[in-house]
């Protein structure tokens, strides 16, 4: 028997379904300054989206409070407006959202929309808690086997699962083409809220994606694997998912990506136009046709980007060194 719970889509759907204007999404997480890395993924989205007159938003994904460094997320929107990134504001859906200062929508501030999503699922007995440890799971082969499902623990007091029943094996990425996805991550039954209370980001970011719109998701291609969970979220939501597109990692050495975590130098907020310039590089834009690219701000050289960006030119390959 169905549960009478709410639907937590009704008006979302009606207007993800509807909307044929491309809208994409930077969503970086606030556990320090952005690096070369970020940049480079925040022009692929932004200019994927401006250059079909598209939508383009900035997202905090601070969910996983635990990472959140204090000065964080002001240091991020300080460089993206010194590297000349301007981004929107959808009125329509700005109050449904709680989209808060700087029109960012911030994932702490909708830590009740979450409880609504995970209420749902919980009702359509998609839900199940967890006793299991890392160290237990570990000595299993680092994927949970679903030992937990029929224990009917309280998931008041346990982390929770949510149950796999018709998992994605495949999709299609618009840059990389036919993507398989590794059996452990599509087929296991992953926490979707951890045991200190906190959700996950599969949860939060599906939730924010539909929430807002998203037509087309582009990203760092570390996070390929994780797409078929969220591909499967969507459909256990009955929601359409947006596009996804994969852009390569940057990385110092092969195999090491640049990251917060790896200790990334912060782009240059006070000296943008070198770094923009090597990241458009990157990104296949000929930068060596353009004679006045010297004499250009960086707004400038971004609205010559918009006009001129092809990725048939980005490179196929998941991992630029530099």
């Amino acid at each position: 028997m169905i549960s009478a719970t709410p639907y937590p889509f009704t008006k979302q759907k009606k207007f993800n379904t509807t909307n044929t204007q491309v809208r994409g999404r930077f969503a970086p997480s606030p556990s320090g300054p952005l690096h070369f890395g970020s940049l480079f993924a925040a022009l692929g989205s932004y200019l994927h989206a401006k250059s079909q007159n598209g939508l383009w938003f900035v997202r905090i994904e601070d969910i996983d409070t635990t990472r959140v460094q204090k000065q964080a997320r002001e240091q991020i929107l300080e460089a993206l407006t010194a590297f000349g990134f301007v981004w929107d504001c959808d009125k329509q859906t700005e109050s449904q959202l709680r989209i808060s200062d700087q029109n960012c929508l911030t994932q702490t501030q909708r830590i009740n929309r979450y409880q609504e999503c995970f209420e749902y699922l919980e009702a359509q007995h998609l839900l199940y808690g967890c006793e299991c440890t890392r160290k237990e799971i570990k000595a299993l082969g680092g994927s949970y086997n679903g030992q937990c499902k029929n224990k009917q623990l309280d998931l008041q007091t346990h982390p929770v699962r949510i149950k796999q029943v018709n998992p994605l094996h495949s999709y299609t990425d618009l840059h990389f083409g036919l993507q398989e996805a590794p059996e452990g991550l599509s087929t296991e039954d992953y926490l979707i809220k951890r045991r200190d209370g906190l959700f996950s980001y599969q949860l939060a970011v599906v939730v924010d994606d539909i929430d807002q719109g998203i037509t087309h998701v582009v990203r760092g291609s570390d996070i390929m694997p994780l797409t078929a969970r969220q591909l499967t979220l969507y459909q256990q939501f009955g929601m359409t998912p947006p596009e996804f597109f994969h852009l390569p990692v940057i990385s110092g050495q092969v195999g090491h990506k640049l990251s917060k975590q790896n200790h990334a130098t912060p782009i240059d907020m006070k000296n943008p136009k070198p770094e923009l310039v090597k990241a458009l590089e990157l990104l296949g834009l000929p930068i060596t046709e353009c004679s006045e690219i010297e004499l250009k701000s960086c707004a400038e050289i971004l609205d010559w980007a918009i006009k001129t960006v092809d990725f048939s030119r980005l490179p196929k390959g998941q991992e630029i060194l530099i």
